[in-house]
Parts: structure tokens; sequence; C-alpha cells
């Protein structure tokens, strides 16, 4: 079945709200009888006065439904479903403590806080830290960076975390810890864990630089570059965005940012969810496994993965109906699922080319999604 043509609504955040150089819009809704699909891009992969380095030509290329992007912290849901499928196997249990997982964490603050407490962003733990000087060229210690994020415990949330944790900060070092410690139960790269458990079970064409450069002779023309960074060279492309996964994972995956790829991947990975939901992918997780992830928690929107909608102008629009779960990313990428309506959609963007100082993707993202329901609703 041809895919629904969703190229005006990729428009509308490039033209309309001139939100980042392209973008690329799927989206899907479950029917009686199958799946709905629908696709669209537009714009070109960067500005013509900020291309590149080795750009082969001066004019950037339209933006095409297989371009591949930096999804950012959308990588968090797929550390968190990798998480529940070893859990699954009984590799490691949603309760068992951080030090337990990783021994050489036991004498850090956040030794005693369970693993589901970390992909819930309830650890105590504060939002960031920088795990490595810009401009520092000396190789990063692994273990020094992992006892760095366990220690970096916000002052108000000292000791032992209260049953369902502190109140919600979300963290991008819960998810290197998280990362970690899939990895360590997973017996192998966290990238690995992913392609087994998620990825590859799935058919997604998501993956770190490693994999895809590997796999895929044309990566370096169809992913998307993002910032301008003087330090790390000038604008970045072929390379995550995030510094503290550029750091630790070069072309590799950490918990919270790492993956790649393109908007009809990330759309699928919504509709197996919802089949999932639905008891129809028992092999891979149940419906109750999901749940698990996805039920809303107290204290904020944040729940072990995803994020709900929140706010009186949420990120999903107004469409969207009030169990909708899903993840935004820092490059201009996103992805929500609505459960009742059956409904997923993804918008993909590099915001941050050349410079993230715009705001404009705010507006964008609910003009976006509203458009979704709109079009999709027609296709049923």
């Amino acid at each position: 079945m041809t895919p629904v043509d969703l190229t005006p609504i990729a428009a509308l955040a490039i033209e309309t709200h001139r939100a980042a150089p392209c973008a690329c819009v799927a989206a899907a809704v479950r029917t009686r009888d199958n799946v709905r699909y629908g696709a669209g891009a537009a714009g070109r992969l960067w500005l013509e006065d900020s291309p590149p380095a080795g750009a082969r030509d001066a004019t950037p290329a339209a933006a095409t439904g297989d371009v591949i992007f930096d999804l950012a912290s959308v990588t968090k849901p797929f550390t968190a479903l990798a998480f529940a499928r070893l859990a699954r196997a009984g590799k490691v249990s949603f309760d068992e403590p951080l030090g337990q997982v990783l021994p050489e964490l036991a004498g850090t603050r956040s030794a005693r806080v369970p693993l589901e407490l970390l992909a819930a962003h309830r650890a105590g733990l504060e939002a960031h830290r920088p795990l490595h000087s810009p401009g520092d060229d000396a190789p990063i210690d692994p273990l020094g960076a992992l006892l760095d994020c366990a220690n970096g415990r916000r002052a108000q949330c000292e000791g032992d975390p209260p049953a369902g944790g502190f109140p919600p900060v979300y963290s991008d070092l819960g998810y290197l810890l998280l990362g970690a410690a899939v990895a360590r139960r997973g017996e192998a790269e966290l990238d690995e864990v992913v392609a087994r458990e998620v990825t590859g079970p799935l058919g997604l064409a998501v993956a770190p630089v490693r994999a895809l450069r590997r796999r895929d002779p044309r990566f370096n023309e169809r992913v998307v570059p993002t910032e301008d960074v003087a330090f790390r060279g000038g604008v970045i492309r072929g390379a995550v965005h995030d510094d503290n996964a550029w750091t630790i994972a070069r072309d590799g995956m950490a918990g919270h940012a790492g993956l790649f790829g393109d908007a009809m991947s990330v759309a699928r990975l919504g509709v197996a969810l919802l089949e999932a939901l639905a008891g129809e992918r028992p092999e891979w997780l149940s419906r109750d496994e999901v749940e698990r992830l996805i039920a809303p928690r107290p204290g904020g929107s944040l729940r072990a993965g995803f994020d709900g909608r929140s706010g009186e102008k949420p990120s999903s629009g107004a469409r969207f109906g009030p169990q909708t779960f899903g993840h935004l990313g820092f490059t201009g990428t996103s992805l929500w699922i609505d459960p009742e309506a059956e409904l997923v959609g993804v918008l993909l963007t590099n915001r941050v080319h050349p410079t993230r100082a715009s705001d404009a993707i705010r507006r964008a993202r609910p003009a976006v999604y509203d458009a979704i329901v709109e079009a999709m609703a027609q296709a049923r």
C-alpha cells in the first residue's frame, strides 16, 4: 500500500516555522486489517553557507525519506527496551541495585539505587555533567566517567532513595549508568545488546555510526550534519552530536545518546510497541512488560525510557491523546505514540545546524503532530 504523502507536513516545519534545514516525517496508524504508513521530507541537508567538512558538492542535497539523523535522546527508549528484554530473560532485574550489577561502583553514592529508578529519572542524579573538557585530547578513563556519574547526586537527594524514587529530574547521567549496566549483563557492547534485543528482532535500521558506516556505503552521503562546534573541528557530520556520548563511545553508543536512524525506522519502533500493547508480540515483549516502562509515575511526566504529555502546550500537539508517550531529542528529533488512537508520529530534523540558538522547533513540533493526526485520520 502506498504511504500517505506527508511532504506538506515536513514542509510545515521547514518553510513555515523555519525550524531546521531539513525534516523528515513518518507516521503509522493501526487499522482493523493492517497498518497504514505515511512519510514525507522537506528542505536540504545543510545550509549553503555552513557546509560540513568534506562535503563533495557546494549545493546541499534535497532531503529524502531515507535521510539518516542523529537521534540524540530518542536513543533512551532503545536502552530502556534492551533493559526490559534482559529482565525478561532473567539476566537482570528492575529492582537490582547499580552496585550489584557494576561492582566497581559499589563505593559510590548511587550504589544502592535500583536500576528502574535510573531508567525513570528518579535516582536523585544531576541532570548533566561534562565528562571531558572541550579541546582536551587526552583519552578518557571510562571507569572514571562512570564514577563521576554515579557520584553526581543532587544535594537534596542523599542516602537510599524512597519507594518510587526521588523527585524526577531528567538525567543523562542515569542513562549513562543504565547503559553500562545493560552492557555488563548483556555481555557485549551496548550497541550490540540493543541490536540483539531491540533493533534486530524488529528489523529496524537504527544503529550507531560504526555499525551504519560498516553496512551502508552511502552512509556519509545520507547522514545530515548537526552543529558547528569549534573544538570538534567545525560542522559535525557522521559523528554523534552529544559531547558526553562522543567522549565516551566515539562511533559507538552510550545509554543516553549515540543512535542514528531514518524516520520510518523510528515509526516502526512505535508500531512494534503498539503491537506489544495489543498482545501481538509476545515473543518480544508482553503488554505488561511494555506497560511497566510507559506507566505514568508520580511527580511528573517522565516514565522509564519514555516521557508523557506535559504542560499546557505539549510538544506532541493538541490532538494526540492523554495516554500518549514518546521522547524528544536535542538535535530536533521526536517520537510520539498514542495508544488509544493506535497512532505513531515521528519528526526528525537537524534543528541544531549550524547552531542551537533558535527555538523554532518548539513551535514546529506541535504544529507537525496536529497535522499528522489530521492526515492519518483520513487514511484509516
